[in-house]
């Protein structure tokens, strides 16, 4: 009895075990895809920036790359968990926002031009 109890018991640590490790979602939703930075074009000059509160889709954990070109530089608030400020400079230039791990909707803004550049939607 002892010897089937102790049997049972291995079998089922390592079906668990195989389960816990094999075939896991990853972030991108291809199960074991590429990780690739969502890459964003930001164009701020004359006092206004593009785009201007769009929605643009990501992946829980998935970095996301600003391309900005500026006519000044600036500062990008990010208002994740924790927030993200990201400093660019006149010019051409890339921020990058780290993964997100939260689902959920993530405002980057401008306080300077007090407006919103996109909404992350993490899923």
């Amino acid at each position: 009895m002892r010897r089937t109890l102790a049997a049972v018991a291995v079998v089922l640590a390592t079906l668990s075990l195989a389960t816990a490790c094999g075939d896991e979602e990853k972030p991108d939703g291809s199960g074991g895809g590429s990780t690739e930075a969502k890459v964003i074009e930001v164009t701020f000059e004359g006092g206004k920036v593009t785009p201007s509160g769009e929605r643009v889709e990501v992946a829980v954990g998935q970095d996301v790359e600003l391309d900005v070109t500026a006519d000044e530089a600036g500062e990008i608030h990010v208002h994740s968990n924790p927030e993200q400020e990201l400093e660019y400079d006149a010019g051409e230039s890339t921020v990058t926002i780290t993964g997100i791990d939260q689902p959920g909707v993530v405002e980057v803004e401008s306080h300077a031009l007090d407006q919103v550049i996109v909404q992350l939607e993490v899923r």
